[in-house]
Order: C-alpha cells, then structure tokens, then sequence
C-alpha cells in the first residue's frame, strides 16, 4: 500500500492575517478566502507558497 506523499499546509494570509489550510503539491492557484490574495502557485510538483507557513499537517 503506497503511503501519500503530498501534505496539507496551514498558512497565514500576508495581508489580512487568515489562516486556511491548503495543499502542498496544488495544482492551481489558491487563493484567500477572505481578501483574495494569492497564498500558493503551482510550480510542476510542490506549490510555490507565497505566505506564512503556520504548521505543516
């Protein structure tokens, strides 16, 4: 049984302090729920993360 290898990361949002949890490897950008800053862009295997980094799960 193969065991993940993408993981879960909680970020801060630079701008208006939100923290969400996102995924590692995204295969898009994501965005602030709150004031739609971009948090992550996809770079072929991990996220290029543009924020904080909180905790990774």
């Amino acid at each position: 049984m193969k065991t993940p290898k993408g993981k879960f990361v909680k970020v801060k949002c630079s701008k208006c302090k939100n923290a969400q949890t996102i995924f590692g490897k995204a295969p898009t950008k994501v965005r602030c729920l709150e004031c739609n800053a971009v948090l992550a862009v996809p770079s072929g295997g991990k996220a290029k993360i543009r924020s904080r980094v909180e905790e990774v799960l």
